[in-house]
């Protein structure tokens, strides 16, 4: 399979991977520059040489998938029978160097109610690279003459965010829509809305996680109510309330949805971490 094609199929499947590029060859090299490989977490497909070199290659993307990192590297290898290697010795004469690419999985981010505090918070996340889901049961909070048209107009003009913005009058029954891997972010108008929406969260398989807006006396009472409706402590323990950090502090809509945009991006980071399995033959 091609790298590239390779690449389009993971992506797809919303599993990372690292490009791995033969950016440059001094002396002799078991392949010219320019060759790539791509390195999934339990498969790689094409090569960038085979022996120590692709080796230690899938080694480093392994690694770095199990970081979450998000950032290429330089990887410079000597192949000389000098070379101290730990994956037997190529003796070509050259020296090269490969670039290990991320390429991240595109976070799901699901924001449940569009009003003040919704709309602020989905104007930052627009400008991330996310697919972002705008989801309210009220069709005067996702008019164009309130949001614009994505990449177009409005709000969301300079939106960098693959936008999905949906009317749903049970706004619970969009989770089933959403990719695997998605945060759910709950804050309608309507407590019995937000209710509704927690509990089919908490059914629906594959969530990174669910958070909700709302103070103490709020989630005493949905607690109580979701215990009744057969979630055990565990599941209840997936729910963030109240949600953002605690460092910044202020109950201007602005304010909540500075402080929720920056825990999600930390909740983003730590779900980018992935366990690799050991390291497996090429795949052309």
């Amino acid at each position: 399979m091609d790298w590239l094609d390779a690449l389009q199929d993971l992506r797809a499947a919303r599993t990372p991977a690292v490009v791995v590029t033969l950016a440059l060859v001094r002396g002799h090299a078991p392949r010219n520059g320019g060759a790539k490989m791509v390195v999934a977490p339990d498969t790689v497909f094409g090569t960038v040489g085979g022996g120590n070199l692709e080796a230690t290659a899938v080694e480093r993307a392994r690694a770095m998938l199990a970081e979450g990192a998000a950032e290429p590297e330089l990887l410079t290898l000597t192949l000389s029978d000098k070379a101290v290697t730990e994956y037997g010795v190529q003796c070509c004469g050259g020296e090269v160097t490969m670039m290990l690419e991320p390429m991240r999985v595109t976070p799901g981010i699901a924001v449940f109610g569009i009003g003040h505090v919704g709309l602020e918070l989905a104007r930052i996340l627009a400008r991330h690279e996310v697919d972002l889901h705008l989801i309210d049961s009220r069709p005067e909070m996702l008019t164009a003459e309130r949001i614009g048209v994505p990449g177009r107009s409005g709000v969301f003009a300079d939106a960098v965010a693959r936008m999905h913005i949906t009317h749903a009058p049970v706004p619970e029954a969009a989770l089933a829509g959403l990719p695997a891997g998605s945060h759910v972010l709950v804050m309608t108008h309507d407590h019995v809305e937000d209710l509704a929406i927690v509990d089919m969260s908490l059914r629906t398989p594959g969530l990174a996680s669910i958070g909700l807006i709302g103070s103490a006396s709020k989630w005493a009472r949905f607690r109580k109510k979701l215990g009744e409706l057969g979630h055990g402590e565990d599941a209840l323990a997936r729910v963030t309330t109240p949600i953002g950090i605690p460092e910044v502090a202020g109950k201007q809509p602005a304010v909540i949805a500075v402080s929720v945009a920056a825990r999600l991006l930390q909740l983003i980071d730590e779900a980018a971490v992935v366990e690799s399995a050991p390291a497996a033959p090429a795949q052309e």
